[in-house]
């Protein structure tokens, strides 16, 4: 889920000043990859992180804020 809040302040008849919140993923929810595949190494010994997930797919929560000035 991600969200938007905006705010515009008129300064004056032609100016406005506009401040910007962005939030991604903000309920930080982890998507997680594929588990490892691999089963045997190339000589016959078990691997034993196999079947573990070791990334995610969507990064963490990330929030910016931005400032804008139209004249």
């Amino acid at each position: 889920f991600d969200m938007a809040l905006n705010k515009l302040l008129r300064l004056g008849e032609h100016r406005h000043l506009q401040f910007r919140v962005e939030a991604f993923n903000i309920f930080n929810r982890a998507n997680f990859g594929t588990p490892l595949r691999v089963v045997f190494d190339s000589a016959g010994n078990p691997v034993g992180s196999a079947g573990q997930i070791k990334n995610t797919v969507t990064p963490s929560r990330q929030i910016q804020f931005g400032l804008k000035l139209a004249f």
